[in-house]
């Protein structure tokens, strides 16, 4: 089962620009029928005081990732997709360079989506492995 919006990967880099996202130099990478990549830099912005990749870091690309894609499942005039909860398992530290996310559905519910979201450094090996369960809910109008 693929996404249901069709999308570019300029779009989706350009609409995270001026949050958090861009903050921490998350970039969108390479979108598929059914996945989403996006890489973050490891350096003074995402490290913890140590010098080491900051586990919120990881967990921030990795809700970016699941979230985003969880987003392209639905119907934006009327749903959207809320973080729920997430967890991470931190496996292998990184001191510099590049993590790459891809993030993969596991279930696409009415009402719930989850995500497995792998981080991997430049060399393939996960960094972290993170599942995302999404809250499907009804769009509100704006006020």
């Amino acid at each position: 089962m693929g996404f249901k919006q069709h999308t570019s990967l300029a779009a989706l880099n350009a609409n995270a620009a001026g949050c958090m996202v861009d903050h921490l130099g998350i970039v969108f990478t390479e979108l598929g029928d059914d996945y989403l990549c996006g890489t973050m830099p490891v350096d003074r912005r995402t490290h913890q005081p140590y010098g080491l990749l900051h586990g919120g870091a990881s967990v921030a690309l990795a809700e970016t990732l699941g979230s985003t894609g969880g987003y392209l499942y639905l119907d934006p005039a009327t749903e959207m997709a809320v973080g729920l909860e997430i967890s991470a398992n931190h496996i292998r530290g990184v001191t510099q360079g590049t993590v790459t996310g891809t993030a993969r559905a596991l279930h696409v519910g009415r009402s719930t989506q989850v995500w497995e979201i792998r981080i991997e450094n430049e060399e393939g090996q996960l960094v972290c492995i993170s599942r995302l369960t999404l809250a499907i809910v009804p769009r509100r109008a704006k006020a």
